[in-house]
């Protein structure tokens, strides 16, 4: 997944590789529940529930990474779901409709994975499409499924593309107008606590994160899909990172946290110094993009880590991320 410009040391690459080993290591956790949200097979939650019995635990919907690409599921982020319910939290993992193989055409005629070495990322709008009704069905899941968890007290977390998800999800009372995802309301959360997010799609784009994965996401025909001005709402920034391409800019006024703002719903972001796959600098663009919107962020850069000991239960940055939980969820 690493994917970064400007030729990483092989140090940086050595310790990325080792980081992902030591996260892609650890054997999936089983849920206690399994819900669906939906028809299709990925639509599905699978819940951990606090490991202590406690009633009343405020619940975080985890939203997995991987570039919004098919090879990376939920099952990957199932021991940090386990972590997390081992502190006391209830978990719902959530699953989504992703980009694969299966997708001959996503933008531009190109092929699966055209510019990458991996599959087309994301579905569109199918990967929107599924975030949105998992979060609207969640509260009414979760009583169902984990009738200990407090759905009052929800916070959403994500990691990588599914860091991007998170922020999105807290950010759809501010979509566009039209927008079908758009809700009239903020959504009733705690807050957002963001893993290396590919948060701001401007950047994102510039340092060519995970392979191209922004400008694959965006996919084409947006017109048919979406309404509205997205001239009016992305800055010069996005359009020019974007090359000028009207469909990718449509898109991201629909898709991109960095232009989502601001929201009002608490949000923090933790970051590894180190990361090469998603480099800070994506984080640090969102959070200067808030601060110009007049809404603070907070943002933990860790030194001496990279992008996956976020989610690695055996790693000293998966206390700092439930802690961060913590601190808006209670």
């Amino acid at each position: 997944m690493t994917d970064f410009p400007g030729s990483p040391d092989s140090a940086a690459r050595e310790r990325d590789a080792a980081e992902s080993a030591s996260a892609f290591a650890h054997p999936a956790v089983a849920p206690d529940r399994t819900a669906a949200y939906g028809d299709h097979p990925d639509q599905v939650v699978e819940f951990y529930a606090p490991r202590d019995g406690r009633t009343g635990a405020p619940l975080v919907v985890l939203l997995h990474g991987g570039a919004w690409r098919s090879p990376y599921d939920r099952a990957h982020v199932s021991p940090l779901a386990d972590f997390l319910a081992r502190r006391g939290f209830a978990v719902a993992n959530v699953e989504y409709r992703r980009g694969g193989d299966d997708i001959p055409r996503q933008r531009d005629g190109a092929e699966p994975g055209a510019g990458s070495a991996g599959p087309v990322a994301g579905r569109w709008p199918e990967t929107f499409d599924d975030v949105a009704a998992a979060l609207d069905t969640m509260p009414a899941l979760a009583s169902r499924e984990l009738p200990g968890a407090d759905v009052r007290r929800i916070v959403v977390s994500g990691h990588s593309a599914g860091g991007h998800l998170a922020l999105w999800a807290a950010a759809r009372h501010v979509l566009p107008e039209g927008s079908p995802w758009r809700l009239p309301a903020p959504p009733s959360l705690r807050g957002v606590v963001a893993l290396a997010p590919i948060a701001d799609f401007a950047t994102a784009v510039g340092l060519g994160v995970c392979g191209g994965a922004v400008t694959q996401l965006l996919g084409d025909e947006a017109g048919s899909v979406l309404g509205g001005d997205a001239g009016a709402v992305l800055g010069g920034d996005a359009g020019s990172a974007l090359g000028g391409d009207a469909v990718a800019v449509e898109r991201a006024a629909h898709a991109d946290p960095g232009v989502l703002l601001p929201t009002g719903i608490a949000t923090a972001i933790v970051h590894g110094v180190e990361d090469i796959v998603v480099p800070p600098a994506v984080s640090e663009a969102y959070v200067d993009a808030a601060a110009r919107s007049g809404e603070t962020v907070g943002l933990t850069l860790l030194g001496g880590v990279g992008h996956f000991p976020l989610i690695d239960p055996s790693a000293d940055a998966c206390a700092v991320v439930a802690e961060e939980l913590a601190q808006l969820a209670w």
